[in-house]
């Protein structure tokens, strides 16, 4: 396993999008960064939970209802 944490990983590919950004303003940041890995998260939290709504929903923090939503939401029904 990666000795890496999440929080270094997204800091390191944040660092490089503002280099590859050129000194270009950023536009919409937030929202990209939650778009992006949502979905990850989700794809592997459902994968980990042998695809459990319920169980992946708990272990998100998350209402059943609501996962369902950002599960349709990435096209991951």
């Amino acid at each position: 396993m990666s000795k890496k944490s999440i929080e270094e990983s997204v800091r390191e590919s944040l660092q490089g999008y503002f280099r590859d950004l050129g000194g270009e303003t950023p536009d919409g940041m937030y929202s990209m960064v939650v778009r992006l890995v949502e979905k990850p998260l989700l794809e592997v939290v459902m994968q980990q939970a042998d695809n459990n709504q319920s169980r992946a929903a708990q272990w998100l923090g998350l209402n059943r209802n609501t996962l369902r939503k950002k599960l349709a939401l990435h096209k991951l029904l």
